[in-house]
């Protein structure tokens, strides 16, 4: 008998339908006698639908009753599905994040898990009842509804696996593993059989869909074994412990595993971010600090930077990438602040992507970034910015050249599979 955490993405959760194919999925996992719980997220566009009806209620909207709007998808869905396993004759019940509970800190709709107190539950798993949870969400020390931002589902999964000590957590999503690329942009793409903690925290971090940074992050602190799979397979397909998912492991894992190390593993497009840019900031100390000091307070994510070079009158240009959820929120921070940073203009663009080759294969070699800049060049893909880490190169470019721009690196890089 073993402890699984099952987590179901909007996809896989789009309709009555579907939710009726999850429970079959759990309910096999069920019947082999393994104890179960399983997270899921609100259906598919669900979450879109409620930001959108509070953006038209307010742009600057409270955090914390935009909290409360946005947990009601996954309400809905754990709901449903203890509703269908029941129908199945599986004993089951929902648990509400605040019901478990699952506390977080006050960082209304970015929290952060702090503790999950997970007794009762697991005394009714152990008495054969699958736990079903809705992600995204938890307890904040004030006693609100907090989500844990976009993604924050398998947050969630991978938080109950390690309160749990269950033995695997397994993330159905609606492909079958982890590609080189999106399968739909490049049908080339190969799936990986097994890849990296850090691999994969740098891929989910440039916009690649499979998982949530923080999710993977989570998972390589407290040592969660993941396997990544599908939950589109036939009636009657073998339980996740059979099926040929992607594993992701450590860098020893990977050697036991006999997984040849690629030099790139993947490539990875996010048009999810924004530029923005300030013109003739002061050329003194203190002046970039006071830029992002606000930014940093309202916990607004900065990615890219560029600090171009000085202008003669002791000025210079300041650009930088920010989520697109957070653009309005910043550009009102930064117009308040325009008096203590002292620039000229705000600028933003919102047709920009960022795109990324990833690997931990760049470590023991020379040459990765010139090959991208290379390839895009080749093609008249104008680069807008630059950003590198250890097993990561991000490059800026305009949105319209997003798919060509993978298609080409994925080339480049030698990942095209066979036809």
């Amino acid at each position: 008998m073993a402890r699984i955490v099952m987590k179901f993405g909007g996809t896989s959760m789009a309709g009555i339908e579907r939710i009726r194919r999850v429970a079959e999925i759990v309910k096999a996992q069920a019947d082999r006698g393994d104890e179960v719980a399983v997270v899921v997220s609100a259906m598919a566009g669900e979450t879109d639908r409620l930001i959108n009806f509070c953006r038209e209620a307010s742009p600057l909207y409270d955090p914390q009753e935009y909290d409360v709007v946005l947990a009601s998808g996954e309400q809905v869905t754990s709901g449903l599905l203890a509703i269908t396993l029941q129908a199945m004759g599986v004993s089951a019940r929902s648990w509400l994040g605040w019901q478990i509970p699952i506390m977080t800190d006050d960082a209304h709709s970015k929290a952060r898990v702090d503790d999950i107190e997970a007794d009762d539950m697991l005394g009714s798993m152990k008495a054969g009842s699958v736990a079903v949870i809705p992600g995204f969400q938890g307890r904040s020390e004030d006693g609100r509804i907090a989500t844990l931002g976009r993604g924050g589902s398998d947050t969630s999964a991978v938080a109950v696996a390690a309160a749990l000590e269950a033995d695997r957590c397994d993330i159905y999503t609606d492909v079958d593993g982890i590609y080189t690329t999106d399968p739909r942009i490049v049908a080339r793409a190969q799936k990986l059989k097994a890849v990296t903690f850090e691999e994969i925290l740098e891929l989910a971090s440039v916009g690649a869909k499979v998982m949530q940074t923080r999710s993977v992050g989570l998972a390589m602190r407290k040592n969660v074994a993941i396997q990544v799979l599908s939950s589109f397979t036939e009636e009657g397909a073998p339980v996740a412990d059979d099926l040929p998912g992607t594993m992701i492991v450590s860098e020893e894992e990977m050697e036991k595993l006999g997984v040849e190390q690629q030099l790139i593993t993947g490539i990875a497009a996010d048009k999810n971010e924004a530029k923005v840019t300030l013109t003739r900031v002061a050329d003194t100390p203190g002046s970039v600090a006071a830029i992002f000091a606000p930014l940093a307070e309202a916990a607004i994510n900065v990615d890219m930077i560029i600090q171009n070079v000085g202008r003669d009158k002791g000025e210079t240009d300041v650009t930088f990438t920010v989520p697109m959820a957070d653009l309005t929120k910043a550009l009102d921070l930064l117009e308040k602040a325009q008096d203590k940073v002292g620039y000229n203009r705000l600028l933003h663009d919102t047709r920009v992507a960022k795109i990324s080759a990833v690997g931990v294969g760049m470590r023991s070699n020379a040459g990765i970034a010139s090959t991208m800049f290379a390839a895009l060049a080749d093609r008249g893909i104008n680069i807008q910015a630059i950003t590198t880490s250890e097993i990561k190169v991000s490059v800026l470019i305009h949105e319209d050249e997003t798919e060509l721009a993978v298609r080409v690196l994925h080339t480049a890089y030698g990942l095209d599979g066979d036809d």
